[in-house]
């Protein structure tokens, strides 16, 4: 089988490329190894400033115009017109992408894992019946998340990685928050997201900084004492990629996390994936297209690793800094969306 771009992975970046593409008449196949498109371990907060432009409000769960920041010095509320971060199901959005992509005339296969990548084709096997089949391509889009294969096989290596660690709770929380504490999550942060049903209650923090075991051991303690005991529940841990090493290698395209586009200092991933595999559809259709949104990200992007590199160099600066983001967002110098990659 040949098809003109073939895309590895059915997440926000890889149906976003689809769905461009395919309105424009471009053969376009996405291969998913999952069977389901949508789960990830994920907190599902979404950016009003930035994703929601490209989502349908109708898709958000919950919305908050106020943010609640602790720290061990303060405890601040910060609030805003508008709503600052709406809270997402990663399956709902998962499902309103691939439709949207199937109905531009899209193809998406599920439960097919990918077993070698060579030169212009793919050997690939169905999880179904365990048969195997060689796809050739002309363009070839790694959106296959962190551990991508397709950046692998460009011979890129992931050395900065951040860890996401999340408990989905039931329960109807009314407050959005964020935890700010260098000696439990390092140069990161712990998080309680309401949802529709249930509370997502996890932690983020620079691998370097800050090993998974520690960090999912001061999770559980940290969220006892918030009133939410995290033993009684399973918790999801994902690695996020942000080691930035280009995006174009001639006519393979690697976006999102593949690419390490997510934020080192948040893990923000959704609105990276979606903006540059936008970018990348439109240079597979027109190779000298420029575009100004691409450029902003991979600028944002390297404040934050920058920032996430000096954060994590010394606990006390970590703690001195964190107060004095605190303080600025307290006094209004600082802006919320400043912090986040669409701006």
């Amino acid at each position: 089988m040949h098809i003109h771009t073939l895309i590895i992975g059915a997440g926000p970046g890889g149906l976003a490329c689809a769905k461009i593409l395919a309105e424009q008449g471009v053969e376009t196949l996405v291969l998913e190894r999952k069977k389901r498109i949508g789960p990830k371990v994920c907190a599902g907060g979404i950016t009003w400033s930035g994703l929601i432009k490209r989502v349908p409000e109708k898709l958000a769960e919950k919305s908050f115009p106020e943010q609640y920041i602790s720290t061990p010095w303060q405890k601040i509320r910060i609030q805003e017109k508008e709503p600052i971060i709406a809270t997402i199901n990663r399956e709902t959005l998962g499902h309103h992408m691939a439709e949207q992509a199937l109905n531009a005339g899209a193809q998406i296969r599920t439960g097919v894992i990918v077993r070698k990548i060579d030169d212009g084709a793919v050997l690939v096997q169905n999880k179904n019946n365990n048969s195997q089949e060689t796809i050739s391509f002309d363009y070839l889009v790694g959106a296959d998340g962190s551990s991508s294969l397709v950046r692998r096989s460009l011979g890129l290596a992931s050395e900065r990685l951040g860890i996401g660690i999340n408990y989905q709770v039931p329960g109807d929380i009314k407050q959005m928050e964020w935890h700010l504490d260098s000696h439990l999550f390092a140069n990161g942060y712990a998080w309680i997201f309401p949802h529709k049903k249930a509370v997502s209650i996890g932690a983020y923090a620079d691998k370097r900084a800050m090993g998974p075991g520690n960090l999912k051991k001061n999770l559980i303690n940290w969220a006892d004492r918030q009133g939410f005991n995290l033993k009684k529940h399973s918790a999801k841990a994902e690695y996020i990629n942000y080691d930035f090493q280009g995006w174009n290698f001639g006519r393979t395209f690697l976006v999102g996390d593949a690419a390490g586009l997510a934020s080192g200092l948040t893990g923000e991933g959704i609105y990276p994936a979606i903006i540059s595999a936008e970018h990348v559809a439109q240079t597979i259709i027109a190779p000298e297209y420029s575009g100004k949104a691409m450029e902003t990200l991979i600028r944002n992007h390297d404040k934050h690793s920058r920032m996430v590199t000096l954060t994590g160099k010394n606990r006390f600066l970590n703690s001195i800094l964190a107060e004095l983001v605190t303080l600025g967002l307290r006094s209004g110098m600082i802006k919320f969306n400043k912090l986040e990659m669409a701006v």
